[in-house]
Formats: structure tokens, C-alpha cells, sequence
């Protein structure tokens, strides 16, 4: 009998808010982490193609003979992916009780009298579950043309340099790229926050502090990631 309520109180815990936040927290961290590493991989594009083809094998080969090959890049993409299921899950989990205990009224729940409408909502937090969708969408996108070599704007290659390359030489190929860097660092800048208040650091003494990271943190991932895009654009790369 013990045991059965212990499994009920652990069941009715793991589903409660405070739990899906901290899923959301946790998982966005993950994330996070992999776009810095990722955005300083990019970043190897100004060593020339053989310092950034040499980087993309090393990735394919990291770990041997311990881990097969790909190994590492398999381990490390079914993290990436259980992270952004559960993130997802969660988002909407999260959204879906709102829009319950308000009513269908979500977001306008909280009212601050700075807002003429009574609405306190941040712009990060108004694009935030579209900007998500955006970033889907360019993932998506983003494998099937650098990772699997599927879509191939400008032509197909075999290096991961020229797929780059050959890509961002295109402008409408930068500007989805524009896009979707800026929906991710919009989401980046609410995510963080969010997540410093989920996790108990967000004290009031400390709001501007945290304020200023997630921003410095967004802008510098959001800028970093587009450097290499516009640099081959503008004849810099390549």
C-alpha cells in the first residue's frame, strides 16, 4: 500500500508544471550548449576548406576505436533530439494548461500597467511559440541540405565546405537563414530567463543581471551564426 501511493505521489509529480518546466529548462540547456559548440564549428569556415572539411571528418571519426564511426554524431543527435521532443512536449503541455485555467484566454493573464492594453508580454515571449515553429521548420531544412545533402542550392558536393559555400552564395538562402537565426535568438533571450526563474536563481535583486546575460548570450550566438552566411555572400569566404 506504501509503495502504491509512493508510485501515485512520483506518477502525479513528474506530470505536474514544476516538472515540465524543469524539463524545459533542462532540455533548453542542452540545446543551448550544442548551438555554442556548433556556432564555433561554423566558425572554422575562415580556416579554408581544409581546416573546416578536416573539422567535419573529425566529428565522423571522434571516439574511435572505442565508438564506431559516426558514432559520437549518432549519440550526440539522438540527445539532441529526445531534448527537443521533450522541450516541445513540454511547451505545449505547458501552453495547453494555460489556455485551461484562463479560460482560452493564454498569455493575457498577466496585466501590467505599462501596457495600454493591460498586457505585459515582451516580444521574445510574443514570437516565442511561433518563433519556435520557425526554428523547426529550419531545421529541417538545415539537415537536409548540410547534413544529408538532400537539397542542394548551388549545387551538390561532396565537401561540407562547398555545400556551404555553394549555398550561402544564394541570397534567398541567407535570408531564411537571417530569419530563422533572428527567431532563434529571440527565443534564446526569453528561453534563458525563463529558465534562470524555473531553476530559483531569478531573484528580484538580480533581474537586470540576468536580463543582460540572456541578451549578451542571444545576441552573441544569433551574430555568430550569421557571420559565416554573410561573409560568403559578400565575397569574403570562398
Amino acid at each position: 500500500m506504501a509503495n502504491s501511493t509512493l508510485t501515485k505521489q512520483r506518477s502525479t509529480a513528474l506530470r505536474s508544471t514544476v516538472a515540465a518546466k524543469a524539463a524545459m529548462a533542462v532540455t533548453g540547456a542542452i540545446l543551448v550548449l550544442f548551438l555554442i559548440a556548433h556556432m564555433y564549428g561554423n566558425l572554422m569556415i575562415f580556416g579554408g576548406q581544409e581546416t573546416f572539411d578536416n573539422y567535419s571528418h573529425h566529428l565522423r571519426v571522434l571516439g574511435e576505436p572505442m565508438l564506431p564511426r559516426n558514432g559520437f554524431l549518432w549519440i550526440m543527435r539522438v540527445v539532441l533530439l529526445a531534448s527537443v521532443i521533450i522541450h516541445m512536449y513540454s511547451a505545449f503541455t505547458l501552453w495547453s494548461r494555460a489556455r485551461r485555467a484562463t479560460g482560452g484566454k493564454g498569455s493575457r493573464r498577466y496585466h501590467s500597467s505599462k501596457n495600454r492594453r493591460g498586457v505585459q508580454r515582451t516580444y521574445a515571449s510574443f514570437t516565442l511559440r511561433w518563433g519556435g515553429v520557425v526554428i523547426a521548420l529550419f531545421v529541417t531544412y538545415h539537415l537536409l541540405h548540410l547534413t544529408a545533402n538532400i537539397i542542394a542550392p548551388g549545387g551538390a558536393s561532396d565537401s561540407p565546405y562547398e555545400r556551404v559555400v555553394n549555398g550561402f552564395q544564394i541570397w534567398w538562402v541567407v535570408l531564411i537563414y537571417l530569419i530563422s537565426m533572428l527567431a532563434v535568438g529571440f527565443h534564446l533571450r526569453h528561453g534563458l530567463w525563463s529558465a534562470v526563474q524555473t531553476l530559483g536563481r531569478n531573484k528580484a535583486q538580480r533581474q537586470r543581471a540576468i536580463n543582460v546575460v540572456a541578451t549578451a548570450v542571444a545576441v552573441v550566438i544569433t551574430v555568430g551564426f550569421l557571420i559565416p552566411p554573410f561573409s560568403v555572400l559578400f565575397g569574403l569566404v570562398g
